[in-house]
C-alpha cells in the first residue's frame, strides 16, 4: 500500500501564495512520477501538475501555467507545488497522487492518492 499526506494548505487572499508539499510514508517519492490534481465542489476533477519520475518532466494546466511550479526536495523526500497568484477559482480540495506523467501526454490517471488538502482564496 502506497501512502500520501499533503499538507500546506489553508485560507488566503486573492493573489497571495502558498506551497502544498506531498509526503510518503516509508518509501522514497523518487521512484515515482507525482501528480496534483484538485476537486472542485461541483467541478470535475482536474489535473494541475506533475513531474515525472527520474527525467524532471513537468507538465502544467493551462490554468496552472505561469502560476504553479512543481519540483522535487530530495532532502525531506517531498514533491512540492508552489502557487502564487492565487485566485477564488483555484479554491479547491488539492490531493497529491503516483501517477502517468509523461511528454505529449501530461498528466494522466493516478493509482494511489493522499486524502487533500483544503485550499480557500477568498476575494
Amino acid at each position: 500500500q502506497v501512502y500520501l499526506r499533503e499538507s500546506g494548505g489553508g485560507l488566503v487572499q486573492s493573489g497571495g501564495s502558498l506551497r502544498l508539499s506531498c509526503a510518503p510514508a516509508g518509501f522514497n517519492l523518487d521512484h515515482y512520477a507525482i501528480g496534483w490534481y484538485r476537486l472542485a465542489p461541483g467541478k470535475e476533477r482536474e489535473g494541475v501538475s506533475c513531474i515525472g519520475a527520474s527525467d524532471g518532466y513537468t507538465w502544467y494546466s493551462d490554468s496552472a501555467k505561469g502560476r504553479f511550479t512543481i519540483s522535487r526536495n530530495k532532502a525531506k523526500n517531498t514533491v512540492d507545488l508552489q502557487m502564487n497568484s492565487l485566485e477564488p477559482e483555484d479554491t479547491a480540495v488539492y490531493f497529491c497522487a503516483t501517477a502517468s506523467c509523461l511528454p505529449q501526454y501530461g498528466l494522466g490517471n493516478f493509482d494511489y492518492r493522499g486524502q487533500g488538502t483544503q485550499v480557500t482564496v477568498s476575494s
